[in-house]
Parts: C-alpha cells; structure tokens; sequence
C-alpha cells in the first residue's frame, strides 16, 4: 500500500515512511492509494472473529508488506489489551465506551498502535544512532496517550505541545508526570497554535538535517487508522445482540480524526447508515455542511475541551473520501454544533433516562447530536461514542450532576506526581527546545 499528499506536491511512498515522516513534505496529509472493500462473508459473519482477527483483517491492507504477519498480530495483541462495552442508555440509544486503556480516553489504541509500529521500524533501522523525536499537539486527551503508549520505547523521544489552562486537571497530570523519554510544553495560546507549531516543524530543514521528526496526532496514519476498529467492533456487539435497523453513530468531533475513521470502516464495507460529527460550539464543519463554504476560525474554550479546535486537520481527508461533493457526503454525513449550556442539560439528561449512566461532556456532546438526528430519523438504531471517562472533567461533572465520582486506579496513580513542563510563547522557541534538548 502506497500514500499520497492530499497536498498533491509530494511523492508517494509507503506505510513505513508515512508513519516516520507523519506529515507530508507538501504540507499535505497523507491518504492511502486505494480503499478496498472487505469480502462481504466477513462482515455478514464478523460476530464469529474475535476483536483481534477483526483488527488483523481490517488494518493490513493499510500496512501490507511492510510489517511481517506474526508482528503485526503481536502488535495488535499488546494494543488491544482491554474492552470496548456498548452501553444501552434508552430504547434504540446505546453509547460505545472508548475509555477502558491506561489514560481512560479513546486515543490510547491509535498511540499504542503507532507507538508498536514505530518501535519496530525503528528496531529495523540501519540508522539506531539516530533517535526519533515524536512531536504531538494535544487539545487534552490525545498527548496523554501518547505519553503512555511511548513511555519507555527505546530510541524514541517524546515531547507534547499543549495550550497553557486549556486543559483539565487531570489531563494536565497525565502530560506532565511522565519523565523518562517524555516530555510537556505548555504553550501560551489555544490548540490550534500547537498544531500550527508541529506542522511548521516538520517542514523545517534544519531539524530535518539535526533530527528525524514524526508526529503520533491523528494526522499521523499509524494514529488515525486504528480508529476503524471501534466502528467494527461496535457492529459485531451490535449483531449478537440482534440488532436489526439501520445504525447510526455519533460521534465527538475536534480534529475530525474519529469520524473519518468511521467513514473509512464504511467504505471497507461496514453497513453503517449513517454518521454525525457533533461538535461544541468550535462549529466550522457544521457550517460547511450548511453552507458550502469552509471557513476555519480560532477556536473557543469549552467545557468540553478535547472538542476546542477551529480548524480540523481530518476534514480534508473526510472531503477527499467523497472526492469534494458535499451532496455525496450529506448522504452519509451530517454535523452539528451544541453550546456548553446544551453539553451540560445533556449529562442531567443521559443520567435521568438511564438511571445511572455518567457521560463526560465530549459524549454528551454526542449524544446530543444523536438525538438530533434521531429526531428526523426515527426507525434506527443510535450509538454515540463516549471518548473519555468523567473523571477527567471532574468538576464540571460532579457540580452538574451533585454527586461524587470515584476515582479509577490509574487516574489516582498519578494526582500526587509533580507536574514538570516548559512554557513556550511561538515555534522559535519550540525550534530551540528541540536543538538543544
């Protein structure tokens, strides 16, 4: 399997050097070659394949060649090492809970994933000498994942770019308690200035000359193409529970990696009906999708704040699924936006008619977006993602719903660590750490 920048300046080159090089030359991201749909005795019998074989089956054309069949299974073994539960939370509405890995937010299979892919190439290079410096934008959850799926890797560095105060707590912990190869800096600006300040780095050729750069965002293919695998396992728990109306998944939406994940397991052959990227009030998407015209814009602080991006890095590639005809993606896709007012009605709700789930705001977000659709579309069946676990927005959750959470394990672990990061005003300064460090 081949990539190419949707850039459409840049040459084409394989998984291995995709997942290295993470952004392309061109400043594009890269898109695979050709999406070949799985044989449809698979699908229609996925119940009888364990999360693993689906895993094997769905990722490999993505990798072909360039990673042996038994390392790759091992590689997934070790990134599939927990559950993924559907939850009924109201007739025909059930939420997918993502946050069951070690930082308990659904980026820990896609940084485990690239972290394994990453560690092999590297323990095949001719180049051992040469250290690799995995640089990554976090709006909350996805540098915390990383964090863990790199810690200790030999021959990799880690070093996270996150806007100072703009994340919870307890993700803050979870960035900046790790030591070892991993490392935090806190950036005085929003997300999308940390998004900016990687992309810029890449493109940079005197790092490119000091230092072999890559980045484990969902920009990243490693990152963002074991996301397919929730959508498939969602389906076969679907399936064995008898399922039989159209389904649809909603799913909370920041830099759009997720959904256009999902998208993808549509286009391997997976009968989803329908997705709906439900965002917070950082509404670019959803005015593209009433409108026509995409406009990004600096993001706003919200409650939910993993969601805080203003313009997306993975729209291009959701545009380039539907080769740029909007009336194509409305077919399958729709958006919509939802204030914190809304995000915070919404967690009152899901507990209220459940009778005891606790959503995070990300999943209230996309519960909202559900029902919205679902209010149109009345004889399917709903599943919207719940992507991090309450806990991580402690307070916001505990003040709405007047009640005490209890705090997992592996979030205790880490509340009495010291936090260690740099704060950095603009890339110069980025560019200097990176030299010297």
């Amino acid at each position: 399997m081949n990539y190419f920048s949707l850039n459409n300046n840049a040459p084409r080159i394989n998984f291995k050097e995709a997942v290295i090089r993470g952004l392309a030359p061109d400043r594009g991201l890269y898109f695979p070659e050709k999406i070949t749909p799985l044989s449809s005795e698979f699908i229609d019998n996925i119940e009888s394949y364990s999360n693993q074989e689906i895993a094997y089956k769905v990722i490999h054309p993505f990798v072909g060649d360039e990673i042996p069949e038994k390392e790759l299974k091992k590689i997934i073994d070790e990134t599939l090492c927990f559950d993924f539960p559907v939850v009924e939370v109201e007739d025909n509405v059930a939420t997918l809970e993502l946050f069951q890995g070690p930082t308990m937010a659904f980026k820990d299979v896609g940084a485990r994933f690239m972290a394994r892919c990453l560690g092999y190439f590297n323990s095949k290079s001719d180049k051992k000498d040469k250290e690799i410096t995995v640089l990554v934008a976090t709006s909350g959850d996805t540098g915390g994942a990383v964090a863990s799926g790199f810690l200790g890797v030999k021959g990799i560095k880690v070093v996270i770019l996150y806007p100072s105060g703009k994340v919870s707590e307890i993700q803050e912990k979870q960035l900046t308690t790790n030591g070892q190869n991993v490392s935090a800096l806190e950036v005085n600006g929003v997300f999308d200035d940390c998004q900016e300040m990687v992309k810029t780095a890449f493109l940079d050729q005197e790092l490119k000359n000091n230092m072999k750069l890559t980045s484990a965002n969902s920009i990243n293919i490693a990152r963002w193409l074991p996301q397919m695998f929730y959508f498939f396992f969602a389906y076969k728990t679907l399936k064995k529970q008898g399922i039989d109306k159209k389904i649809v998944f909603s799913i909370p939406s920041g830099n759009f990696g997720n959904v256009c994940a999902g998208l993808m397991a549509h286009q391997l052959g997976l009968p989803i009906d329908h997705f709906v990227a439900s965002t917070n009030i950082n509404d670019t998407v959803p005015k593209y999708m009433e409108a026509g015209v995409y406009e990004p814009k600096p993001s706003q602080e919200t409650i939910s704040n993993a969601m805080d991006v203003g313009n997306p890095s993975n729209f291009i590639r959701i545009q380039k699924i539907v080769n740029n005809d909007l009336y194509k993606l409305k077919k399958t896709f729709s958006s919509y936006s939802f204030t914190d007012k809304e995000t915070l009605k919404a967690l009152s709700k899901i507990r209220t008619l459940s009778g005891k789930y606790i959503a995070d705001p990300h999943g209230a977000v996309g519960y909202l977006g559900l029902k919205k659709f679902m209010k149109d579309n009345k004889d399917v069946f709903g599943v919207f993602l719940e992507t991090a676990h309450p806990i991580k927005f402690k307070d916001t959750v505990e003040q709405q719903l007047g009640l005490t959470l209890e705090i997992p394990s592996q979030i205790e672990a880490i509340l009495d660590k010291e936090k260690e990061s740099a704060l950095i005003e603009d890339y110069q300064e980025l560019k200097s750490y990176l030299l010297n460090s």
